[in-house]
């Protein structure tokens, strides 16, 4: 799609990644980003970049995707759709119906509005969680399902939703699955990059950073603004109808990452190692060449130079960084 004098609604706009995709699509040369968002885990303070900018607004009525007639409304002259909007995997892990209601329904009830309004093109936010463990690696699009959490099954339901909609109303469409992502803006809500935020925490407290288990677990960390990048490279794509990992295809142990976090704040201490708990995968790398040939998009942020980012926006946000730990 050519994305000069479009006008887009982009749901979730509000929160970690959405925020970040606003303002990737603000340097093109758009007409109008209508952010709908019910700030239940976004807010306001994520877009006080974008709203400086005179074509980006936030739809006042409402932003909550399960009201359909007020979603209808906010799709209408639209052109392309980014949908962020989800329960998160913990939340769907204890409010199984909950997720269903806001990751499947809801995701129903965008693609039919979509239809509905002659949307031109969706991008749907699926995730790495739709591959569980990993069972080769690196992950191609095409590894298998593995997933065991309610989360992942609703980011599978709609991927399927997606493909059935094009198949059956021809609407146009690209799904992305996100590693692990990182970033400014970030809570501690995420199963997997909260990590980060707790060993600074610690850090402050002059406390060793916790590791459970040996560190070993490992995983694919993605900065945020690259994501941001990848949605409007979707956008863009005149590719419909297919899934791509959205990833650096590194492979870091929590063990290399706490190191890492370490050596950048200058803390003097070692890693104190505790019990296992609870994780929902143990390793997971995506392979990102299907979406560098097939949407032009690459990772250019390496983890170093995106940790160094995060600490410095965590150091100059304190009191929003209090606000994200009391919600935790």
């Amino acid at each position: 799609m050519d994305l000069n004098g479009k006008r887009f609604l982009v749901i979730g706009g509000a929160g970690l990644i959405g925020s970040h995709a606003v303002e990737e699509l603000l340097k093109e040369d758009v007409k109008e980003v209508i952010i709908f968002d019910n700030f239940a885990r976004g807010s306001e303070e994520n877009l006080e970049l974008a709203l400086k900018d005179p074509r980006c607004n936030i739809f006042k009525i409402g932003g909550d995707i399960l009201q359909t007639d007020i979603l209808d409304a906010a799709m209408k002259d639209i052109d392309g759709v980014f949908h962020f909007a989800a329960l998160w995997l913990l939340q769907c892990y204890e409010y199984p119906r909950s997720a269903f209601e806001v990751n499947m329904r809801g995701v129903f009830n965008i693609l039919e509005s979509c239809v509905k309004n002659n949307v031109k093109r969706l991008v749907y936010s699926s995730s790495a969680s739709v591959y569980g463990d990993a069972v080769e690696e690196p992950m191609t699009e095409d590894h298998p399902y593995n997933n065991t959490t309610f989360y992942g099954a609703t980011k599978i339901a709609g991927e399927h939703m997606c493909r059935a909609f094009y198949h059956r109303y021809k609407l146009p469409y690209v799904g992305l699955r996100y590693m692990n992502v990182y970033g400014p803006r970030q809570d501690y809500k995420g199963a997997y990059i909260a990590v980060i935020m707790k060993i600074l925490d610690r850090i402050d407290s002059g406390l060793p950073p916790i590791i459970y288990g040996d560190g070993s677990q490992a995983y694919d960390f993605i900065y945020v603004a690259d994501c941001g990048c990848a949605n409007v490279c979707a956008m863009k794509s005149d590719i419909t109808d297919n899934f791509y990992n959205v990833g650096g295809g590194i492979k870091t142990t929590i063990k290399e990452l706490a190191e890492i976090i370490i050596e950048l704040t200058g803390f003097d201490g070692e890693i104190q190692y505790e019990p296992a708990g609870t994780t929902f995968v143990k390793n997971r790398v995506g392979s990102p060449e299907k979406a560098k040939n097939d949407l032009n998009f690459t990772a250019k942020v390496e983890l170093r130079k995106g940790l160094v980012k995060l600490i410095e926006w965590r150091n100059s946000h304190i009191e929003a960084v209090n606000k994200r730990r009391a919600k935790a």
